[in-house]
């Protein structure tokens, strides 16, 4: 079977049905699909389970542009979220256009036919293949199929259960039981006062080093009072904006006066911890922004901690033991659980084995232009969103940057477009910067890389980000447009 469609977008996540409502808005000549390996939309917000599962971001810049979070929560749980981007599908008619449990296999670009050929397994694993003139990678940058999981020593000793978020059994029985989460990032400290509310005897976050994490309110009630007296719209924008705003000038801090800030998040922490908990918990070694900021609404872990129902371990693992695990220090944890909240497998493109006339595609040696275009690569766009603000930001201004793009083409007679590479820009830094994250580090392999230069560098700056995509001109020295040949009779092959 071979399926001739005009823009394939791979992913229904946020990113893939942000694109999509843009492309029905803005470009209403190209037609579309997305394909969706799972058998429901959300992408992340489908996918993971486990208790407590929330945005990391505030819902006015985690929503999108043009629909406004009509809450006044700071922060949704999983199940909201989801629920919002249902209302994207309803309000744009998305639904007819989703292929659910339809996975990409491989894509091979052919540059006489100047599209690309997809081999797709569908629902009923039989193979079929779809041409496409675009492609639009929505996929995120996580592996769905495994998380990172550490080999930690004796672990097959362990009498209990061992538990990856990424993969929460359905129906966990976990009250009265003791639990130990090992990690500290946005994962485990969701999880733990999650746990504690729902009925656990005691949590114990393991940590190897402290991380930084800020509070914020649950509710926020300027919002609130806002949308009590003026209209909807403008009452989001004005929060949206203000928010923007403090998420720019907190990481503007960071870079620049980061003893400053590291000195108000240590004693906001200090001020809700009330002596209860030693501060060496919460006193990284590294800058703020050096690694990803945490946030929890009203403090919550804080408040689980001094309770007693919860405590927090900073040590190493020396292994573990039938009974829990045994630390470097000494110490022994009693767990009849242990949550392994590692981190994620960094993957790109779903996984799919893409070549260019039956070249692979190493993605890992490619640069994005304007943090949106693949080097080198024909035809495609890359949805990759920020590390120090909400992904969904920017969604939305890479797919307005996309739609004008293929106006710019259609207008124009253009079949394919390529951002030229320069080999000389390429950096050892990934398009998400220099965090030192553990999953940052590891996306090295696959993600692709940092340029020196404008239009390769990758500022990880919305403000920026939109007045540069917003009017960023198409005839420059980078963007090389072609047309088919007319003659061209070649009929396009997979090359797998």
């Amino acid at each position: 079977m071979e399926k001739q469609i005009d823009i394939l977008i791979v992913g229904a996540g946020i990113s893939g049905l942000g694109v999509a409502a843009h492309l029905s808005k803005n470009c209403p000549n190209r037609k579309f699909e997305i394909i969706e390996r799972r058998e429901s939309f959300g992408g992340t917000w489908d996918f993971f389970k486990y208790p407590g599962i929330r945005s990391d971001s505030d819902m006015s810049t985690f929503g999108y542009r043009f629909k406004p979070w009509q809450k006044s929560n700071v922060l949704a749980d999983g199940a909201s979220i989801k629920g919002y981007l249902s209302e994207v599908i309803e309000e744009y008619k998305l639904k007819e256009k989703i292929k659910f449990q339809h996975r990409v296999l491989a894509a091979n670009y052919d540059s006489v036919q100047k599209k690309w050929i997809v081999e797709i397994e569908d629902a009923n694993q039989k193979k079929q293949t779809w041409v496409a003139n675009f492609v639009v990678g929505c996929t995120g940058y996580y592996n769905y199929d495994q998380g990172f999981q550490p080999n930690f020593p004796n672990q097959e000793a362990f009498k209990g259960q061992i538990i990856h978020p990424q993969f929460w059994p359905e129906n966990l029985d976990y009250a009265g039981k003791k639990v130990v989460i090992i990690g500290s990032g946005a994962t485990a400290i969701t999880l733990v006062p999650a746990m504690v509310k729902g009925g656990a005897g005691h949590v114990t976050m393991l940590q190897r080093s402290p991380t930084y994490i800020a509070t914020v309110p649950s509710i926020d009630f300027v919002y609130e009072k806002m949308r009590k007296v003026l209209p909807e719209d403008l009452a989001y924008k004005l929060t949206r904006a203000r928010n923007i705003g403090m998420q720019r000038g907190i990481y503007a801090l960071a870079q620049k006066q980061p003893k400053i800030l590291r000195k108000l998040l240590l004693k906001s922490v200090e001020m809700q911890l009330k002596g209860k908990v030693d501060m060496k918990h919460f006193t990284p070694t590294y800058n703020p922004w050096d690694q990803r900021l945490c946030v929890v609404p009203d403090g919550d872990l804080f408040k689980i901690l001094r309770s007693g129902k919860a405590s927090i371990a900073t040590d190493q693992i020396d292994k573990f033991t039938e009974t829990g695990i045994q630390l470097k220090s000494g110490e022994h944890i009693e767990a009849d659980i242990i949550v392994s909240a590692t981190g994620l497998e960094i993957q790109i493109l779903g996984g799919i084995k893409a070549t260019i006339d039956g070249k692979p595609m190493n993605t890992s040696q490619h640069m994005l232009y304007k943090g949106v275009m693949v080097s080198d690569v024909p035809n495609m766009a890359m949805i990759i969103g920020y590390i120090n603000a909400s992904w969904t930001l920017k969604v939305d201004v890479a797919a307005d940057y996309i739609c004008r793009l293929l106006n710019y083409m259609d207008k124009k007679g253009y079949d394919a477009v390529i951002p030229e590479g320069d080999a000389t820009e390429l950096m050892d830094d990934t398009v998400m910067g220099s965090l030192s994250s553990g999953y940052i580090a590891r996306a090295a392999e696959v993600m692709p890389k940092q340029g020196k230069h404008a239009p390769w560098k990758v500022s990880n700056n919305y403000l920026a980000d939109r007045k540069e995509l917003k009017q960023a001109k198409f005839e420059d020295n980078v963007l090389k447009f072609e047309k088919r040949d007319a003659d061209a009779a070649r009929k396009p092959k997979l090359v797998s």
